[in-house]
C-alpha cells in the first residue's frame, strides 16, 4: 500500500465528518452566496478546525471567489482545497545548511500522547534511509521510561544511551552527544520528561538539556519536535501554544490520526500557531510515522487524486507497545 493510500486509510474517520460536512454543504448550495459561506464556516469549526482558522479560511475564501469571479460551488471547492493546502505550508521553515553532520532531535510532550512510540518510529524511519541513529534516554523522572525506549530502540536496531531513574537528564545528554559525535552519527534522538503541571521546572530543565547540547555540538543541527495527540482535538491546540511558551518549538508530530475524528486540527494547529507539521502517525505499524506533505493531506481529505505516489511500504507489525 503507498503512502498516498495510507493516509486516505488513516483519515477515514476524519473525513467521514470532515468532507462529508463539507459536500454536503456545496452539494446543497449550488450557487456562491453568502449563506454558502456561513454553512461551510460552520462545517468547518465543527470538523475541528477551530472558529479562528475557519473564519481565516472563510475570509481568503471570500476574496478568492471575488477576485476569480468564481459563482459555481464546485469550483469553489477546488478554492477551498487550495487554500487549505496553503494554511499548511505557510510557515514551513527553510532548510538551513549544517556544519556539523550530526542532527539532534529534542522530542518533548506530554506523557500518553506517544512521544516514546514516536520516537521508535522515528529511529526506524531514518535507519531505513540509511542514518546512523542514537537515542537518548533523558526522560529519567517518568517509571520504566528509559525500558520502554529501549524496547524501541532494540525494534528499530538502534542503541539507547541511559542512566539510572531519577538521575540528571542533561547528564544523559551529555553521554549521548559526545557518544554520537565519536561514533560519527547522523541523528540523535532526544526523549524527554513530560511534566507540563510544573511548567517552570519543564522549562528549566530543556533549557539545560539544550545548553549541554549547544555546547558539546555547536556546529550540529537542532531541532525541538512537540508530540502531539490528534484524537484530543482542541485540546492538542491548548498543548501546542502551552508548549510554545516553554521552549522554541521547529516543527510537530501529529500522532493517532488513524483513530480521530478530529484531524481537522492540524490545519488549526499549523495556521494558529505558526509551526509546520513536520511527521504525522497514520497506523500503529512502526513504518506508519511519515513525514508531513500538505499536498498529499489536502488531497486525502478531499479524497482527490495524485499523480504520484509514495513507494509501497511493508505491511506494519503487530504487538506494537504503547507509551
Amino acid at each position: 500500500m503507498g503512502f498516498f493510500d495510507k493516509l486516505k486509510e488513516g483519515l477515514t474517520k476524519t473525513k467521514q465528518v470532515f468532507t462529508e460536512r463539507v459536500e454536503q454543504v456545496f452539494h446543497q448550495f449550488k450557487k456562491v452566496d453568502d449563506e454558502l459561506f456561513d454553512e461551510l464556516e460552520e462545517a468547518l469549526i465543527i470538523a475541528d478546525v477551530g472558529a479562528e482558522t475557519a473564519m481565516d479560511i472563510i475570509d481568503r475564501l471570500r476574496d478568492a471567489a471575488k477576485e476569480k469571479k468564481i459563482t459555481e460551488g464546485a469550483d469553489l471547492k477546488t478554492e477551498l482545497q487550495a487554500i487549505i493546502t496553503e494554511f499548511l505550508v505557510e510557515h514551513a521553515p527553510e532548510e538551513s545548511e549544517s556544519a556539523s553532520p550530526l542532527t539532534i532531535y529534542l522530542i518533548i510532550g506530554v506523557n500518553g500522547v506517544g512521544k516514546t512510540t514516536s520516537i521508535g518510529k522515528l529511529a526506524a524511519k531514518f535507519k531505513a534511509d540509511g542514518k546512523n541513529v542514537l537515542l537518548a534516554a533523558a526522560d529519567t523522572f517518568r517509571a520504566a521510561a528509559t525500558e520502554q525506549l529501549k524496547i524501541w530502540g532494540d525494534r528499530a536496531g538502534v542503541e539507547v544511551i541511559s542512566h539510572g531513574e531519577g538521575s540528571d537528564p542533561a547528564a544523559v545528554v551529555f553521554d549521548a552527544v559526545n557518544a554520537a559525535k565519536s561514533r560519527g552519527c547522523d541523528i540523535l534522538i532526544v526523549d524527554t520528561a513530560g511534566r507540563l503541571h510544573n511548567k517552570k521546572n519543564l522549562m528549566a530543565e530543556l533549557q539545560k538539556i539544550l545548553k549541554v547540547a549547544d555546547r558539546e555540538a555547536p556546529d550540529a543541527k537542532k531541532e525541538t519536535l512537540l508530540v502531539l495527540d490528534a484524537t484530543t482535538g482542541q485540546n492538542a491546540l491548548s498543548q501546542a501554544k502551552t508548549f510554545g511558551e516553554i521552549a522554541e518549538i521547529t516543527g510537530l508530530i501529529l500522532t493517532k490520526l488513524d483513530g480521530s475524528a478530529k484531524g481537522g486540527v492540524v490545519i488549526a494547529i499549523s495556521h494558529e500557531q505558526h509551526l509546520p507539521v513536520k511527521f504525522i502517525g497514520v497506523g500503529e505499524g512502526i513504518d506508519h510515522l511519515q513525514e508531513f506533505n500538505p499536498q498529499e493531506f489536502a488531497a486525502a481529505l478531499f479524497e482527490a487524486a495524485l499523480t504520484e505516489e509514495s513507494p509501497a511500504q511493508e505491511p506494519p507489525e503487530e504487538g506494537e507497545p504503547a507509551e
